[in-house]
């Protein structure tokens, strides 16, 4: 049976993960793709980068404020 993963792991992971699908759109954007779309995506890219620093800054102070 595998050892479950602390919830802060998972939710590092899960951070990370949502940072390179920014880095891809942010990618696809600056290549080109979705023209029509272009502002809001960027503005989506824009809230999701502000949103995962929010996010990784509070699961670090959590972090060092549970040890």
């Amino acid at each position: 049976m595998a050892t479950p993963k602390p919830p802060d792991k998972d939710l590092s992971e899960l951070i990370a993960q949502l940072e390179a699908d920014r880095a891809w759109l942010l990618e696809q954007i600056d290549r080109g793709r979705w023209v029509e779309l272009r502002l809001d995506l960027a503005a989506l890219e824009r809230e999701l980068g502000q949103l995962l620093i929010r996010a990784a800054e509070s699961l670090e102070a959590e972090n060092s404020h549970n040890k």
